[in-house]
């Protein structure tokens, strides 16, 4: 098992994974995806076994504690010098689910921001994912102002201990 950037041949991977592990709503679309692995390709990790892409974990860097709605489709507001890591997407193949994928890579997330010396990461979630990201050390920070897909998120910070 590997974790490593994506480049634009896992392209057709990714979306097959998006679309499987998202509605139609908060799903990515195959161009948007194309943009994130082109705009920043150094916040894009895939997890590959096998020869096989597992899953993935991206977004871009930002100076805002929160994400915002208008950061999901637009790559230019990746900010190379940005203190936070904001989460887009976290997807695992839906029969590779349940096996601690999710997991593995979310702490490679966190381990790549601490050694980048970030402020912390972001991320919003539904309210029953919650309990998910505080197992890792995430903070619910309340309801979220992000509407992505018309539903209700919340707001989940990773702080970072050595900023």
């Amino acid at each position: 098992m590997i974790i490593r950037n994506a480049n634009l041949n896992d392209l057709e991977a990714i979306y097959n994974i998006e679309i499987a592990c998202f509605p139609p709503n908060q799903a990515a679309t195959s161009t948007t995806l194309f943009e994130r692995l082109h705009a920043y390709p150094l916040h894009f990790w895939v997890l590959e076994e096998n020869g096989e892409i597992r899953g993935f974990i991206n977004g871009m860097l930002t100076n805002f504690d929160t994400v915002k709605d208008e950061m999901f489709k637009n790559v230019d507001l990746h900010d190379s010098n940005g203190s936070w890591q904001s989460v887009f997407g976290l997807a695992v193949t839906p029969e590779f689910q349940k096996f601690g994928y999710g997991s593995i890579l979310i702490h490679h997330l966190i381990q790549v921001s601490k050694q980048n010396n970030l402020k912390g990461i972001t991320l919003t979630c539904e309210k029953h994912l919650i309990p998910y990201y505080e197992k890792f050390g995430f903070i619910n920070a309340g309801q979220s102002e992000s509407k992505h897909g018309g539903d209700t998120f919340y707001d989940m910070k990773y702080f970072i201990s050595n900023n």
